[in-house]
């Protein structure tokens, strides 16, 4: 279930906010008058949620170049990989 506060408690106990954010590792939606104006999460929350997002467009890019008959053959993956690691 969501955990929603007021942006008064934002303000006024930003400590207790703070506290329920990294407990729950979630977001804290934040009402204003009433409706629905921010979402507040831990920085650790976010980073989870930023590497999620980065990790499913690569699934989906992958998935649209297989789909499109971009895709290489195993080999030559391989070579590529080998020669990006000489590189470094």
């Amino acid at each position: 279930m969501p955990i929603i506060k007021k942006s008064a408690d934002l303000r006024n106990n930003y400590s207790e906010v703070s506290d329920i954010c990294h407990k729950y590792n979630e977001p804290v939606f934040v009402t204003r008058n009433g409706e629905g104006d921010l979402a507040v999460m831990s920085i650790e929350a976010y980073e989870e949620l930023a590497s999620r997002k980065e990790l499913y467009e690569a699934i989906d890019l992958g998935l649209s170049d297989i789909k499109n008959k971009k895709n290489i053959s195993e080999d030559k993956f391989k070579r590529k990989l080998n020669a990006l690691r000489m590189r470094k």
